[in-house]
């Protein structure tokens, strides 16, 4: 059993409180060398040339062929990849662990490019629910609406919605950024445990609702805040990280970020196992 609340000078996450519980179970450390990089892969991902551009019509292909007919074709060294006729099939471009020029002409159904790191990745249409799930790294960009829970449990990337976006956007996410242009459904943000959204558009009610961590920020209307949701104030480095992020993203010229809303977890739910039943019942 480990205490971490020691007398020693407290570093800046543990004055925010982030080190008070009583860990359990033993600590595994790994440490890796910076100039070893050029080693860190996938075992099974390909050397891709971004130049040599291929077309793939998925029409009469289920997912899993398509799928796999993908991964053929960064065998033989395709970096680009376009897609024709998605006509929304569901988990279309899952599990690309692998650099990669990913273009969709037209739309995908549920779940479309989960578990991806590293491709880039651009839907020239919409996307059902699900879109980017578990996404570890890369930069994914829907060019119209997407459905409900986009981005669930992203871990990191930019993800990137033009139009609007359905309810339990970001839902658990644990990094990376989440960009919409639109609107978003109610719940955006639930469970949030690290990273950031950005909405430029109104969003529903039940904002940020039992989030742990992470920061949204809300251009328009906020239906209502969720569990544990605050305002905090915006700062320099708030402007300066959303003026770069939505010039990445590619929407959003000429918004003034500076007037947009910022929400943060009140940190009332932290230590939510250790409360009183009735300060459980007040707390929610």
């Amino acid at each position: 059993m480990a205490n971490l609340k020691t007398d020693q000078k407290k570093t800046k996450a543990q004055s925010m409180g982030m080190h008070t519980e009583v860990l359990k179970g033993k600590t595994q450390q790994k440490f890796f060398n910076p100039d070893e990089a050029e080693n860190f892969y996938y075992w099974g991902t390909y050397d891709v040339d971004f130049n040599k551009r291929t077309e793939l019509d998925v029409k009469d292909l289920d997912c899993k062929e398509a799928n796999k007919k993908i991964e053929e074709l960064m065998s033989e060294g395709f970096g680009t990849i376009v897609i024709k006729n998605p006509q929304g099939k569901h988990s279309l471009g899952v599990g690309i662990l692998n650099k990669l020029n990913l273009i969709f002409e037209g739309s995908l159904g549920y779940f479309g490019v989960g578990s991806i790191d590293g491709p880039m990745v651009r839907v020239n249409g919409r996307v059902g629910w699900s879109c980017a799930e578990n996404m570890m790294a890369g930069k994914v960009v829907i060019e119209k609406n997407a459905g409900s829970c986009f981005g669930a449990a992203i871990r990191g990337g930019d993800l990137v919605c033009k139009g609007s976006v359905g309810a339990r956007t970001g839902i658990d996410q644990k990094g990376g950024s989440i960009i919409v242009g639109g609107d978003a459904g109610a719940f955006t943000g639930f469970m949030m445990q690290r990273g950031r959204i950005v909405i430029l558009g109104d969003v529903g009610i039940n904002l940020g609702d039992s989030m742990y961590d992470g920061t949204i920020y809300v251009g328009g209307k906020i239906g209502s805040f969720g569990s544990d949701a605050i305002e905090a104030p915006m700062t320099k480095n708030d402007i300066d990280w959303l003026n770069r992020k939505l010039k990445v993203a590619e929407i959003g010229d000429n918004f003034d970020v500076s007037k947009m809303t910022k929400v943060v977890a009140g940190k009332k739910l932290w230590n939510y196992d250790a409360l009183e039943p009735t300060e459980k019942k007040g707390a929610i």
